[in-house]
């Protein structure tokens, strides 16, 4: 018969910490610390696989496990010489979960099981407390009542609050014996009006009812909230672990505390906890007393005592098991403790959620130490908390009222005035406002408007929209998709669903790592990057042999990305420089020029600049490759849309005002993203594309003649579909930079390569990489048309698949592998089979997301380029690539 049942007990245990997905991470932890002797109380864990099994048979358990779970309980009653049930010596458990991966707070535990009429008077005579017992008693039925049988505490809530305040009394301890055993009548009778039933006496349906409950928390909604938010998988399930009771509510030689062996949020090398005297686990985390510190390195005036001072003698034993513990583990424990009588017992261990910037400063700090050694430290700092050490975060500590929520596109705090355009949020900052742009979406044309804001508000578009991603690159917070707005740019208002209206130059705050829109100005906390973030970031790029360059279009962006680690720029986006306010003008000139000669006079207006841009960026990247995006977008983009702008432009452009609006309409498409756009324009208006490389190359020329710069210009054909369009534009790129190298006289070794953004250029990648020097992925579009979702319309229904399990994440965030891994995969090895030592790269904004980071270190990718503040994120999640190889 399999083996659903795990023993544990001081000295020796059936499992040990190897074993987490069978028995959880508590259970596996607690067999791990009865096993090298700490003082645990001694009980039993029911494996994962029986709560596979449960939800697989419409919650009916494997066969034998009963038979398992009786033969453990009589094992436990002879360790702790009790009878479960046993009414002149009883025994009481404790039943709670543990899952693999650590999800605190999120599923249901039972305390004090095992106590009915009986049983308490037993207890009472074996404690000599009547108080201790009856409190014992109303916390179980209460417990039970709302883990087991789904009553709302807050019903004992409120009759233990009116019974302390007929007493006149503050805290739940002062509560007498009389006062606890009428509590107790009064929770049974509140039980009994609910429920339509009794509560129950017999202890064997206690127990049973209580593990049902715990394996079906697994499933409870926060605790499917918190896998999804955190990638467990669902599969994995939960283990029940059984444990006799402790009590650290017998008296004042009792406690129970909570403690790390450092501090969590700075990682600071002491004994961080809290415990009160008296009380049971739950009172300490649910605030129902000011919890005391464990020991006096932080005491302040004004504390209560520190647990060094009330029981020294435990404090001692205390501090001796968190050595212990932590150069057993090698890591920063978060660990449960009781204190019955004066004797100390160690109830649960689990590696401790801590800060970034704890993390960093523990991992490296215990390399210092000689505990663990540097591919360890790499690996214990995760990627994605990176973010925290990068932008401004909401001070933890205060109050906020959140009106809305949308997608956590770019992360950060900010609050300013609200405003609805670009234009005026250009000229709020001229005059020293700090605002936020609310948009329903963006487009290109309001880049200066973002630029100028603090951070970006709007009601459509995903993860991936054109908010998302520039935000991203421009550092600053971004909530998109937020369909709890209705905004009206008439009235100059938005609207929320919980029924705020927010006017232009009300006050609102961001928060981009979690997607809230917050009323009014919050507090916020300033990212601390220490000496060990450099150490770290050091060891890992030791480690990791994927490159991780940065997509930036100006030298400002350049710079940063250089700052945070960046080998280079893997996508300059040109089309961001022609909406800079002194050349849009010029740019809408070109296009609605009637013939050639038109559209080249406007494009030598252009040029210049683009050549002052390349400079700028060559310069910044001091001789690190650069790719450069030949224009992509669809034209009409560039256009204005309202009369006024219209008119303007005709003026300038010396055409008459039906002229320039029958252009606008004509260029009009009802599916950009699929059409006149990308190397479709290059070949149709091979002008533009001309001016484009003749910058790039002047400004590569000029460099390397007056400057002596060692330059590699990548120069980037976007949206190929068929090797075709590649080899006609490749001729025409190589004719251009053939002929400013000769009028300078200078050669530069550039490159040609293209975005493999399409379905169909993946499956014809050995024909496509025939003509490039390299490939980029463009995975944003490449997802797009591989699932056939619009990444600024797909936010209205994703959640929905998500919650649901059609999809297991957002593919615009997280890279498919199934689907669209499958293209990078083939054609990366299609393209290299017919050139070998093909280079080839992403630059999407799975670039910086971790697991797919982590996907192009295992199909060999030579590179991955993001936003230049998702840079260290790369290169971590590169170095743990590279050292889950080894």
């Amino acid at each position: 018969m399999e083996k659903y049942v795990y023993l544990f007990t001081k000295g020796q245990a059936d499992g040990d910490r190897s074993q987490r997905e069978l028995l959880g991470g508590k259970g596996a932890n607690l067999a791990e610390m009865a096993a090298i002797g700490l003082p645990v109380p001694s009980g039993f864990t029911l494996t994962t696989e029986v709560c596979k099994s449960f939800y697989q048979h419409d919650r009916h358990y494997p066969e034998g496990v009963d038979k398992q779970v009786n033969e453990a309980l009589k094992n436990l009653e002879l360790q702790m010489a009790k009878g479960f049930g046993d009414p002149l010596n009883p025994l009481l458990l404790s039943v709670r979960s543990g899952a693999p991966a650590s999800m605190p707070g999120m599923m249901d535990t039972v305390l004090n099981l095992g106590l009915n009429e009986q049983t308490v008077q037993g207890l009472i005579k074996l404690s000599g407390d009547p108080r201790f017992a009856f409190d014992s008693y109303r916390r179980f039925i209460q417990m039970y009542a709302n883990v087991v049988k789904g009553v709302n505490s807050d019903i004992f809530e409120k009759l233990l609050a009116d019974k302390k305040h007929a007493r006149g009394l503050q805290n739940d301890n002062e509560l007498s014996a009389e006062d606890l055993q009428q509590l107790i009548t009064a929770f049974k009778d509140s039980y009994r009006q609910v429920l339509g039933l009794d509560f129950p006496t017999d202890p064997q349906q206690q127990l049973w009812e209580a593990i049902s409950a715990v394996f079906g928390s697994w499933m409870n909604p926060r605790a499917v909230t918190y896998r999804r938010l955190n990638n467990i998988p669902f599969h994995w399930g939960t283990a029940v672990n059984v444990q006799a009771m402790v009590f650290g509510n017998m008296g004042n030689d009792c406690a129970t505390g909570v403690a790390f062996t450092r501090d969590p949020s700075t990682g600071e090398n002491y004994f961080y906890g809290e415990f009160l005297v008296n009380a049971q686990g739950e009172d300490v985390v649910a605030g129902i007393r000011t919890p005391q510190p464990i020991n006096k390195a932080k005491f302040k005036l004004g504390d209560l005592p520190a647990l060094e001072d009330v029981l020294p003698e435990c404090y001692a034993q205390l501090l001796e098991h968190r050595n212990t513990l932590e150069k057993h583990f090698h890591d920063m424990q978060d660990i449960e403790f009781t204190i019955e009588s004066g004797k100390l017992y160690m109830l649960q261990t689990r590696t401790g959620k801590r800060t970034a910037q704890a993390a960093i400063r523990i991992a490296v700090e215990m390399v210092e130490q000689k505990l663990i050694n540097k591919r360890e430290a790499v690996l214990r700092v995760l990627p994605e908390q990176l973010e925290q050490l990068l932008h401004p975060s909401i001070d933890p500590s205060v109050d906020k009222n959140i009106i809305a929520k949308g997608l956590p596109a770019s992360p950060g705090a900010c609050s300013g005035k609200v405003v609805f355009n670009a234009d005026e949020a250009e000229q709020q900052k001229r005059l020293k406002e700090r605002v936020i742009l609310v948009r329903i979406e963006t487009s290109p044309e309001d880049i200066h408007g973002m630029n100028a804001a603090q951070g970006i508000l709007t009601s459509r578009g995903g993860m991936t929209s054109h908010a998302a991603v520039v935000a991203r690159g421009m550092g600053k917070s971004c909530v998109a998709g937020c369909g709890d707005l209705h905004i009206d740019y008439e009235k100059q208002v938005m609207v929320t669903k919980s029924g705020y209206t927010i006017k232009r130059g009300d006050i609102i705050t961001l928060d981009g790592a979690t997607g809230e829109v917050i009323l009014g100005e919050v507090a916020k906390v300033q990212p601390a990057v220490s000496g060990n973030f450099g150490t770290l970031m050091s060891w890992a790029d030791k480690f990791r042999t994927l490159k991780v360059r940065a997509n930036a279009d100006t030298p400002h962006d350049a710079k940063v990305a250089r700052e945070f680690g960046a080998e280079g720029i893997g996508l300059c986006r040109t089309e961001h420089m022609f909406f800079d306010v002194k050349r849009i003008q010029a740019v809408r000139e070109m296009i609605v020029s009637a013939d050639l000669q038109g559209r080249e006079r406007a494009l030598a207006k252009i040029m210049p600049m683009q050549k002052s841009d390349f400079i700028g960026l060559f310069r910044e990247m001091k001789r690190m490759p650069v790719t450069i995006r030949l224009l992509d977008p669809p034209l009409h983009e560039f256009l204005p849309q309202n009369d006024d702008d219209i008119a303007d432009l005709a003026a300038v452009a010396g055409m008459r005002f039906s002229e320039v609006k029958n252009h606008v309409e004509e260029l009009h498409e009802f599916n950009p993203m699929l059409g006149h756009r990308g190397c479709r324009l290059g070949l149709t208006y091979p002008e533009v594309y001309n001016m484009q490389v003749r910058a790039i190359m002047e400004a590569a020329c000029e460099l390397v003649k007056n400057e002596h710069y060692e330059i590699v210009p990548e120069i980037m054909i976007p949206l190929v579909a068929d090797v075709n369009e590649l080899k006609v534009l490749r001729e025409k790129v190589t004719q251009v930079a053939e002929q400013v190298m000769a009028a300078y006289g200078v050669k530069v070794d550039y490159q040609i390569g293209t975005m493999i953004e399409l379905p169909r250029a993946a499956l014809l990648a050995d024909l496509i990489a025939l003509h490039a020097d390299f490939f980029s992925f463009g995975t944003n579009d490449l997802t797009q048309t591989t699932y056939g979702l619009s990444r600024d319309d797909a936010g209205r229904f994703l959640p929905y698949y998500i919650e649901n399990g059609l999809f297991s994440s957002d593919p615009f965030i997280k890279l498919d592998r199934a689907g669209v891994g499958q293209l990078l995969r083939m054609g990366t090895e299609r393209g290299r089979k017919a050139r070998p030592g093909l280079k080839v790269g992403i630059c999407g904004e799975h670039g910086g997301e971790p697991s797919s980071v982590e996907f192009c270190h295992q199909i060999g990718l030579d590179y991955v380029s993001c936003s230049p503040y998702r840079v260290p994120i790369a290169r971590l999640a590169a170095a743990h690539a590279a050292l889950k190889d080894k």
